[in-house]
């Protein structure tokens, strides 16, 4: 092939996947209108298509938007269906659009590109007053990315700029230090002055095998596995503590000089595991899980274990088989669920089964099976 094929090709192909994109959003908006996706245990249409479809949260979100919005604007609609339109194309412009702008929105989309269509939808906005602004407020935590995504008014987003650059133009730093580290830096140094003084900065959970107590000789197989809660890991090994690599609650992996570091203004709490690494089981003992138990539960789970639900902030830990029905405070009866499948779960529209230290499986009222494992960091080192 040519050049020119090659090009002429991956064209039809764009071409192709925006016409089968178009029939898409339009499928999922009709879904959306007909509620299908709670059948199905989903607490809104996106996240049903990204455990149907195994797609991104952020792709779902499009196309569910797309769909529902695509409804009242057939000149768009038709626009991506025939695959004159991107998808990015009709998004840019879809919240803007109405049935008496719509064929002008396409016709503009033709001779666009999606960042100018962007900045035309923006100016089309106009300029939100006070009260919009300030609705519009928000701070978004990104774990995976160790990120912080902040939306404010004009006159507080402002005001927090020059604070930071303020503080940050005052660090000294060598030349080598860019201006956005030095900015991060002086972030994280106004945040630690506001830290109540004498309290701990970290709880620092250290896992050891059983069989380093135990072991008629003193000897023991060595620590194991990783932190949980606001901590990190270190080992235990003849009384003292070595650093290793550890990891930081919904933070990622971090190595041993940062553990060495942490260790310094932190509460340790010893953890002893079984065989495997997992925090030892507490029977019927108590009816709630205790403090540690709770940290092993997310190092295990990380979000909501039902299906592909990414929820990680509002959650409660449910026992399997009910405490007052027999089950026990032992991690596998014990599962981390948000708070929408937690009422799903005890109002008795899905039924659970399984291990949760292994595999759940999720049966809806329908008949279909939803199952989920244990996330795949549990018991690394």
């Amino acid at each position: 092939m040519t050049t020119a094929d090659v090009m002429a090709e991956a064209e039809q192909g764009a071409s192709a996947i925006a016409r089968l994109l178009g029939r898409q959003v339009e499928l999922l908006g009709e879904l959306d209108r007909r509620r299908a996706w709670g059948d199905e245990g989903a607490t809104s249409l996106g996240a049903w298509a990204v455990e149907r479809f195994g797609v991104s949260s952020s792709t779902a979100k499009v196309w569910a938007h797309v769909g529902e919005r695509l409804y009242d604007l057939p000149e768009l609609a038709a626009g991506l269906r025939e695959g004159e339109l991107s998808l990015d194309k009709v998004a840019a412009v879809v919240d803007l659009a109405t049935p008496a702008t719509d064929a002008s929105w396409r016709r503009q989309a033709r001779h666009c590109s999606v960042h100018q269509l962007r900045q035309l939808a923006r100016r089309s906005k106009g300029a939100p007053n006070s009260k919009d602004q300030a609705d519009r407020r928000s701070l978004r935590w990104n774990d995976e990315r160790r990120t912080i995504s902040v939306q404010l008014p004009a006159d507080a987003y402002a005001e927090c700029k020059a604070i930071l650059e303020a503080a940050g133009k005052s660090i000294s730093a060598g030349a080598e230090t860019r201006w956005d580290q030095r900015l991060a830096d002086a972030l994280v140094s106004l945040l630690r002055q506001q830290r109540s003084g004498g309290t701990a900065q970290y709880l620092v959970v250290i896992h050891a095998p059983m069989s380093t107590f135990v072991d008629g000789d003193g000897g023991g197989g060595g620590g194991g596995g990783e932190s949980t809660d606001d901590g990190n890991e270190s080992r235990s090994d003849s009384g003292h503590l070595w650093s290793v690599g550890g990891e930081l609650e919904r933070g990622g992996l971090l190595d041993r000089a940062t553990v060495r570091r942490v260790a310094c203004d932190a509460s340790v709490v010893l953890a002893l595991d079984d065989d495997v690494g997992h925090t030892m089981y507490e029977g019927r003992v108590k009816r709630f899980p205790t403090g540690p138990q709770r940290r092993e539960i997310w190092r295990r789970d990380r979000t909501c274990r039902f299906g592909a639900c990414t929820n990680a902030t509002f959650t409660n830990v449910h026992h399997l088989r009910e405490w007052h029905a027999g089950g026990k405070t032992d991690l596998g009866n014990l599962a981390l669920l948000c708070e929408a499948h937690h009422h799903m779960i005890h109002e008795n529209r899905w039924l659970v089964s399984g291990d949760a230290n292994g595999e759940l499986s999720f049966h809806a009222p329908t008949g279909r099976v939803i199952t989920s494992r244990p996330s795949p960091h549990w018991g690394r080192t």
